[in-house]
């Protein structure tokens, strides 16, 4: 399968079809009832063609990060892309660098691609969290610095004290999101509001790459609507793909489904490949769907 690009520096290029990995190894505690599934999954996706991998030391209470390590031991670590995040808890100077080091050794790598704050935190002044990420650049353990769930303002405040580019916002965007963020649990989240009025013409004009993450809204999209059954029909592609070509016929957006389902990985590479017509681009651009209710 042929895997599509964006910029995410002017050297270095990221897929547009990531993989998520929110629930696999567990959820905010660790299961580790799965871990041979798992971590087959993992392998299983990577040789289909996903090469970048998206990850948290909250996920499974870290087990996540593990079983991403035990997977991508015997690939190629430099054709991956690894992205991981420090929780917003861990975001004063000595705590970023102690969760970078403690998600390097469940990896089982050298070094993260991208590293993401989780969100944002009033409550740890964003001057030291920056200081540590640019340390951590420094020092090899990181390549890149991101930010998710963080808004302009707050994106603004971070490149203040960065001495490094922040390259990635990831965000809960989709056709049912728009605007709202419509995670009810906020312990991990930020607010996430006006993310197509502000959030993402920002991130355009500023060179940032978007990483959108529940491209198919936990399955909303994927029930009966109108439109989503029409353009499926006509294109001969799944609603699921609808959805994520959709997101990533935007400039600088890419998505990152999580699946652990042979089927469903594939379902999800073939979302690309093939493009939406501008009129329908508009159409979808325009249509309101109804929240879905948690």
């Amino acid at each position: 399968m042929l895997m599509d690009y964006k910029n995410l520096t002017d050297i270095f290029k990221i897929p547009v079809i990531g993989l998520g990995t929110w629930g696999i190894g567990g959820f905010m505690e660790t299961d580790s009832s799965n871990d041979e599934k798992a971590v087959q999954a993992i392998k299983d996706a990577i040789e289909l063609g996903y090469s970048h991998i998206d990850t948290a030391e909250l996920y499974g209470a870290g087990h996540t990060e593990e079983l991403i390590g035990n997977a991508i031991k015997d690939f190629d670590r430099t054709k991956l892309i690894i992205t991981s995040k420090v929780f917003k808890t861990n975001l004063k100077y000595d705590d970023v660098i102690a969760s970078c080091k403690k998600s390097l050794e469940k990896l089982q790598t050298n070094f993260i691609d991208i590293y993401l704050i989780h969100a944002p935190n009033p409550e740890i002044p964003i001057e030291g969290t920056m200081k540590a990420m640019d340390y951590l650049v420094e020092q090899g353990l990181i390549k890149f610095i991101g930010a998710s769930n963080f808004s302009v303002e707050q994106m603004q405040e971070a490149q203040r004290y960065s001495k490094n580019k922040i390259v990635a916002n990831q965000i809960p965007y989709n056709l049912a999101t728009r605007n709202i963020n419509l995670d009810r649990n906020t312990n991990n989240v930020g607010s996430c509001i006006n993310m197509e009025s502000e959030i993402i013409p920002y991130c355009q004009e500023n060179d940032i790459i978007i990483m959108a993450y529940r491209p198919i809204e936990r399955g909303f999209l994927l029930k009966p609507n109108s439109l989503l059954d029409g353009l499926s029909r006509k294109y001969g592609k799944t609603k699921a793909q609808i959805a994520i070509n959709w997101l990533v016929s935007k400039k600088n957006i890419i998505a990152i489904p999580k699946s652990t389902s042979i089927n469903h990985l594939k379902e999800n590479l073939d979302a690309i490949g093939w493009s939406l017509s501008c009129e329908d681009i508009k159409l979808l651009d325009e249509v309101e769907f109804e929240c879905p209710n948690d």
